[in-house]
């Protein structure tokens, strides 16, 4: 079903053809399953909220025939050299390029990006893939010669088994990318649960895995919700689990899957600050907030979405509206689109609802977008940009995740203002300052408690031989994704000591006393 609708991805379905919506398959041991559930979720056009498609609630014995399938190929991979899963990584990474737009079309239509986003979607989840291309040497271990007389220590990183990832809405070929590429370079298998509301990018990248020589049963993809989580957060065959999303899922999976005696990384919500010193280039900077704040409509756990303008930048507020107010709001296929839709009508709800609770707080609304009409998609779930000003920190708009067009600007005396205010934010996903100062800069990153730094760059996600390494209430888990860290993640270390006695001579009796070594 996905693949036809790669095809043909900008084409409406009518209304009239809703009751005859094609189901979304599971994908097990290299082909697409069609499900036995008797519970299915819609799939929505975000632009036109008409059905596209039906996405299955996996029943547990698929769930069971997914893990089993895993299990197999586990068994299978663990043997195989690192160079020949290096290969598989090379020919995945030339595949997602010559069906990159052929992604990015099905991004758009699922997921409503605009169409040069949804190609930005993959191309950053095709960076991880070239990284996975590097696991020769980034599983290497360690080796010590002569610890004692005859003996020799070694440790290398062995896969760990049968893995999950639980992927987010917003980025539905980058987060799987995140996910998948490094878990099959290092030896594992997983299965993936890409997000009920688009699914079609995970099952064209399963079928580019297949393609690229990745084995049967490497790479399943089951759908559903809560049971379906559960199921990878209880077995105990499963052992290790990858989320992005919302807090509340996220803190389900890490304790639950974490009472399992799981790995878990959880990659959570955020409220990210853009600290605007007076001596910052202004044009330059202003350009950077507005397409950091509004960029991909908003729903990036990364999004600039709260700007604190530091003492006589205040001045700025104005020239940030003004440069707002001329982004274009459209389908994402649209030529020009600037925000495109948001992912479901009860996300534009919660939005528009915030909204609300900023004007009733007090908060200043020199630009809303609330009551934006679309011509031609009257239907669709689109909120205009948003500025939001004055905004206090007991504020709900600023509390809260809003994931929309949305701009929060606060004012701060000073650097030292501006620092606390984000110190003080539970989240740390992400932060940054826009400065000529270096000394400013420099105090900054070292004083701000945040755990990925910009420095004129609005959203420091790292390239992924560095990283992602969101902290505080953003992450929960000790290894982050991608990275050094994500093959430790995907990895556990065997240490062999060995003994070769090159004497002739040989103890008398047993020595019963802890060994020492000479």
């Amino acid at each position: 079903m996905l693949s036809r609708l790669a095809r043909h991805q900008l084409r409406s379905v009518s209304s009239s053809r809703i009751a005859c919506a094609e189901s979304v398959k599971l994908w097990i041991d290299g082909k697409p399953i069609e499900s036995k559930a008797s519970e299915w979720i819609d799939l929505t056009n975000p632009a036109t909220n008409e059905v596209i498609g039906k996405v299955p609630k996996t029943t547990p014995s698929e769930l069971e025939t997914a893990l089993q399938s895993s299990l197999r190929a586990f068994n299978e991979l663990k043997k195989t050299s690192p160079l020949t899963r290096q290969q598989w990584m090379f020919n995945l990474q030339h595949l997602i390029k010559r069906d990159l737009k052929k992604l990015a079309a099905n991004i758009t239509q699922e997921q409503g990006k605009t169409l040069p986003d949804a190609e930005g979607d993959v191309s950053r989840g095709l960076q991880v893939v070239e990284h996975a291309c590097s696991v020769p040497s980034l599983m290497q271990g360690e080796t010590l010669g002569n610890v004692s007389r005859d003996m020799d220590t070694l440790s290398y990183r062995v896969p760990i088994g049968v893995t999950a990832g639980v992927c987010a809405f917003n980025f539905p070929a980058m987060i799987p990318l995140w996910i998948f590429p490094l878990a099959i370079a290092c030896g594992n298998s997983i299965i993936i649960k890409p997000s009920e509301q688009d699914p079609g990018a995970s099952i064209m990248l399963a079928q580019l895995a297949k393609e690229a020589g990745i084995p049967d049963g490497a790479f399943n993809i089951v759908h559903g919700q809560h049971d379906t989580v559960n199921f990878f957060c209880d077995n105990p065959h499963i052992k290790a689990i990858s989320f992005v999303g919302a807090d509340t899922a996220g803190k389900h999976i890490y304790e639950r899957g974490a009472k399992h005696g799981k790995r878990v990384q959880s990659n959570m919500g955020a409220k990210n600050h853009g600290v605007v010193m007076p001596d910052a280039n202004k044009e330059q900077t202003i350009n950077q907030i507005v397409a950091a704040g509004f960029g991909a409509a908003g729903q990036r756990c990364m999004a600039l979405t709260t700007i604190i303008l530091v003492g006589e930048a205040r001045a700025w507020l104005k020239d940030i509206v003004e440069k707002a107010k001329g982004l274009h709001v459209n389908a994402g296929w649209k030529p020009e689109t600037d925000i495109g839709p948001l992912i479901s009508k009860q996300a534009k709800q919660r939005v528009i609802s915030l909204i609300e609770s900023a004007k009733k707080e007090g908060a200043e609304v020199p630009l809303d977008g609330s009551n934006i009409t679309v011509p031609g998609f009257e239907n669709g779930n689109f909120v205009g940009a948003t500025v939001l000003a004055d905004v206090k920190p007991h504020m709900t708009c600023y509390k809260e995740e809003i994931f929309g067009p949305v701009l929060c600007v606060m004012f701060a005396k000073d650097i030292n203002e501006a620092s606390q205010i984000i110190n003080s934010n539970k989240y740390g996903n992400g932060t940054a300052i826009f400065t000529t100062n270096g000394a400013i800069a420099r105090k900054f990153t070292n004083e701000t408690e945040c755990g990925q730094i910009g420095i004129n760059v609005p959203i420091p996600v790292p390239l992924p031989m560095f990283s992602f390494t969101g902290s505080k209430a953003s992450f929960h888990g000790d290894l982050n994704f991608y990275g050094k860290a994500g093959v430790q993640f995907f990895t556990q270390w065997k240490t062999i000591t060995q003994y070769w006695n090159s004497s002739k001579y040989i103890d008398e009796k047993p020595q019963t006393a802890f060994p020492q070594l000479k």
